[in-house]
């Protein structure tokens, strides 16, 4: 059932919130913590539903996939809305947690660039967001990947790439999961959220297209 597929990635999404943005808020991680529980929430969610939707958790991720034909553009679409539903309804529970036991916070794990400019922040997404998915894609091809190992690879790549740019965007590379906290921070996190959803756009699109050249949608 395709039912299942989007409850697979509405459950991957708010694991991989959840378990990130929850280091940030309640454990107070540092950069190489917070890196690390992204990285291994999208391995772990990886190869518990991987099987199931393909474990995409990210709406860049499900947009190079619909462009290299590897997801229809109807199972993308719906992919989408549940990896936001799953980003909102994690947030929504990290928030309530903060309020109900007075936790001291200041903010949601929501991502934002204080000491850079819009322009820099979306080239630092972009980047990042490309790197990221282009490694997916590599290591989940029919030719050069390895099912057993990729979601390693990318838990791995997805943490490095968080510790690099934590202090100067928060290192989100996700559409979806910048949106949660963002809604529940409100401020500049909301205002600037259109770098959050325009940056890792335009890295998947480009990083579909390499990934391709390369060779990635050989048999």
């Amino acid at each position: 059932m395709k039912m299942k597929k989007y409850l697979a990635e509405f459950i991957g999404t708010f694991m991989l919130v959840f378990l990130g943005t929850g280091t940030v808020v309640i454990a107070k991680g540092g950069a190489l913590t917070i890196g690390l529980a992204f990285g291994l929430a999208i391995t772990i969610m990886a190869y518990a539903v991987g099987g199931i939707s393909g474990g995409n958790f990210n709406p860049g991720v499900s947009i190079a996939m619909m462009i290299n034909k590897r997801l229809a553009v109807k199972d993308g679409i719906f992919y989408i809305i549940a990896q936001a539903l799953g980003s909102i309804v994690a947030s929504a529970i990290l928030y309530s947690y903060v309020h109900a036991l007075k936790l001291p916070s200041d903010g949601f794990g929501q991502t934002d660039f204080p000491n850079i400019s819009a322009a820099q922040a979306l080239g630092v997404e972009t980047l990042i967001t490309f790197l990221f998915v282009f490694v997916i894609l590599m290591v989940t091809s029919e030719k050069y990947g390895d099912a057993q190992m990729a979601p390693l690879a990318i838990g791995l790549t997805l943490a490095f790439l968080i510790i690099v740019a934590l202090n100067l965007t928060g290192g989100s590379l996700n559409a979806a999961r910048s949106l949660g906290p963002a809604l529940f921070a409100g401020g500049s996190a909301l205002s600037h959220y259109w770098v959050y959803l325009l940056a890792p756009t335009l890295g998947a699109v480009i990083a579909a297209f390499i990934a391709k050249f390369m060779g990635s949608e050989e048999k």
